[in-house]
């Protein structure tokens, strides 16, 4: 087969599984490769992800038609669920089950559209007992105690414990991704209206306000840590590295582990976790679930849904703690 590749296929394996295919299939992943990669502007990982699902689950159709070449018309509900369970017989966790399935669910509704398929099977495909886990929050008076020790911390000037104060208040007060604020300009920062403006996946853009705490950190950071670490590879980089350069995901990563674990009783609560606490204290606060989508920047709606769960408990854990009648 000799047709191009998109820049996405980058692994020499998955290369070679789909040059394995008949040619119809080969070019139907292609076809797909590129309406995640352009049309969609999913992450590189992201593609990658979902192509050698598709692959995978190609690869199985055709050995089940030892007869012939399989044509992509002829997969059916019966075909998903055949793959699937030899995943589940290979040792796949469950975890990674449901994001295989996802990946061809999404896979079979595109080739649907493409009237590749006459019937798309893919809503009919699900994992027993699947449902998503989120990771451990943090109490409200934890969350504080952290942003705390990060605001006595900073007392001193000295940039990199001002720049960590920060980045810890605006993590926590707009619940944005570590990766998306590691990313903001200075431009991306509205100090009059407290609002930073956020690319997050896909490419979507959204306004996401911030409170007085976190904006007296950040006005800190900028007037007296920043200028002590700005060099020539700062560029306009909002949160800077200790060498002058952009901060990087995995640093900010470690500040928050850091910081985390001074608090009594927080467990492993990462980055992710500081995200789902800022979630999770919005809608225990009163916050509508669409307004929480929208700060997350959340494309579904059936995403911040799983918050519900973890305030529903929270809740019953206060009830039984202070009701006389528990």
């Amino acid at each position: 087969m000799n047709q191009k590749r998109s820049h996405h296929s980058t692994r020499p394996d998955l290369l070679a599984a789909r040059e394995g295919l008949p040619r119809e299939l080969a070019t139907a992943v292609d076809r797909f490769e590129r309406h995640l990669a352009w049309e969609r502007g999913l992450s590189r990982h992201t593609v990658r992800a979902y192509v050698t699902d598709v692959v995978s689950l190609l690869e199985h159709f055709r050995a089940g038609h030892p007869e012939g070449d399989p044509g992509l018309g002829g997969l059916d509900i019966a075909s998903l669920r055949s793959w699937l369970s030899a995943e589940h017989e290979r040792g796949t966790s469950r975890t990674t089950l449901a994001r295989r399935a996802a990946a061809v669910r999404t896979f079979t509704a595109w080739a649907h559209r493409r009237d590749l398929l006459g019937e798309d099977p893919g809503p009919r495909l699900s994992v027993s007992g699947e449902r998503r886990q989120l990771p451990p929050v943090l109490r409200e008076d934890q969350a504080d105690s952290a942003l705390r020790a990060a605001a006595s911390g900073a007392e001193q000037d000295d940039p990199v414990a001002l720049r960590d104060h920060a980045l810890l208040e605006l993590l926590y007060a707009t619940g944005v991704r570590v990766s998306e604020l590691c990313g903001l300009d200075l431009e991306n920062v509205d100090h009059e209206r407290c609002l930073l403006h956020v690319i997050g996946k896909s490419d979507r853009q959204r306004a996401v306000p911030f409170g007085t705490p976190a904006a007296r950190a950040l006005a800190r950071w900028l007037e007296v840590g920043r200028p002590e670490l700005a060099g020539p590879r700062s560029g306009d980089a909002l949160l800077l590295g200790v060498r002058g350069g952009r901060l990087n995901p995995r640093s900010a990563r470690r500040v928050v582990y850091d910081a985390v674990s001074t608090v009594r009783d927080a467990g492993g609560v990462g980055p992710h976790g500081l995200r789902h606490s800022a979630a999770t204290h919005l809608l225990e606060g009163g916050a509508d679930l669409r307004s929480v989508q929208e700060l997350l920047g959340h494309a579904t709606l059936s995403t911040t849904q799983l918050y519900t769960h973890v305030t529903v408990e929270r809740l019953k854990a206060i009830h039984e703690r202070t009701h006389p009648r528990s």
